[in-house]
């Protein structure tokens, strides 16, 4: 895969001071505060326009390649031939080049998607493909209680931008032996883990050898990336709707939610999660 850049804002520039009037306590004050950046992103495929998501200007190769991939519009990030990020005064284009084998069954359910920020599924033409079967997940992680604590502790220290502007999602990738090896973060929690999706296949991490972390609540398109990566864990901060719940268990996926602290609630195979071997009086 190859990669151009022009003039695209990165990590560092994905948020700005902006001027502001703060209460405290009882009196006005003038100031500024960093807010994250949030701009217009188009994917196109061979020249044909898929999509325009809102999202922060970062991570964007992981982007294309998560989208592209949880989208069903690729098989692996190799697919990708040539990726060239432009940026103009609208926003930023994810110009991508894919072979005509992927092109043909793309066109026929080709879609003119525009996302909302907090949009995982705008655009879709049909309920059918709105409520499609998630992948079927094969990886058969065991984990023990405390190996959630641990993983959810370490997420909140690593959102780098979350902790400067307080108002990004985030989605990371935990292994036993390595911690946490992948975080994106973004304004949308559909792009934070598209993020992450491109992050782990242009790495050729295997999404069974860990646990993804969410910060945000799960909803069904978050359980259909999360098993298309082809990890068997979920874990989220906040809840899950009863569709996400449903899909989880069709496609194998433990879903774990509502993880704080020592607490968390499994609401599907809750085989993965061993329990804690208790000592004997």
């Amino acid at each position: 895969m190859t990669f151009a850049e022009n003039n695209v804002l990165d990590r560092v520039n994905s948020a700005a001071y902006l001027p502001h009037v703060a209460a405290r306590a009882g009196h006005l004050v003038s100031g500024a505060r960093l807010v994250p950046e949030e701009t217009a992103i188009a994917f196109t495929y061979n020249r044909c326009s898929h999509a325009v998501m809102m999202a922060t200007p970062a991570d964007l190769e992981d982007f294309a390649t998560g989208l592209s991939l949880t989208e069903g519009i690729i098989q692996s990030a190799e697919d990708i031939s040539e990726l060239v990020v432009a940026s103009s005064a609208f926003g930023i284009e994810l110009r991508m080049w894919i072979p005509e084998t992927r092109m043909q069954p793309y066109s026929t359910r080709r879609r003119m998607l525009a996302g909302p920020t907090g949009c995982g599924l705008c655009g879709i033409e049909s309920l059918s493909e709105a409520l499609r079967p998630a992948r079927r997940v094969r990886a058969d992680l065991r984990v023990a209680p405390e190996t959630i604590w641990t993983a959810m502790a370490a997420l909140s220290p690593a959102q780098m931008l979350n902790r400067r502007t307080r108002a990004v999602h985030a989605a990371a990738f935990w292994e036993p032996r390595e911690g946490i090896v992948a975080i994106r973060e973004d304004v949308g929690r559909h792009n934070a883990l598209d993020k992450l999706v491109g992050s782990l296949a242009r790495r050729r991490i295997d999404g069974g050898s860990g646990i993804v972390l969410l910060t945000s609540r799960v909803s069904v398109e978050m359980v259909q990336k999360t098993a298309i990566l082809g990890a068997s864990i979920l874990v989220a901060v906040s809840a899950p709707t009863a569709l996400a719940v449903r899909v989880a268990e069709a496609s194998g996926m433990t879903l774990v939610a509502i993880a704080r602290g020592q607490d968390f609630e499994v609401f599907s195979h809750p085989k993965r999660v061993t329990p804690i071997a208790r000592k004997l009086s």
